[in-house]
């Protein structure tokens, strides 16, 4: 909350709406730019706020939860109806956090892939 009050107090909605669209456009790209993992919604329907995705590989799933556990990632409990993972990109959580996330991602293709 202390947060979006700040970016709002600086700079105003639109700033938001800025970092918003940041940090769906870097969710995204690490999404369709890593192999191990597939976006479950249809590009042209993808949310700013909900980012969902699967693991390609479901053997893989504990490798992954245990490095977004050292990072301290976790709430990714996927979406009721398609399973996999559901990263929350709400306004008040800051680019760094989605940053943390894709970089999780990046190593476990180091790692696994």
């Amino acid at each position: 909350v202390e947060y979006i009050q700040g970016v709002l107090d600086r700079a105003g909605v639109d700033a938001i709406a800025k970092i918003n669209t940041t940090k769906a456009d870097t969710m995204y790209a690490e999404i369709d730019r890593n192999g191990l993992f597939t976006g479950t919604a249809n590009i042209e329907d993808r949310s700013q706020m909900n980012a969902t995705f699967v693991l390609n590989n479901e053997d893989l799933k504990a490798g992954f939860e245990v490095l977004l556990k050292q990072a301290g990632v976790d709430s990714l409990t996927g979406h009721r109806d398609v399973g996999g993972y559901r990263a929350s990109m709400y306004n008040a959580l800051p680019l760094e956090s989605v940053q943390v996330l894709v970089e999780v991602m990046k190593q476990f293709e180091q790692k696994f892939g």
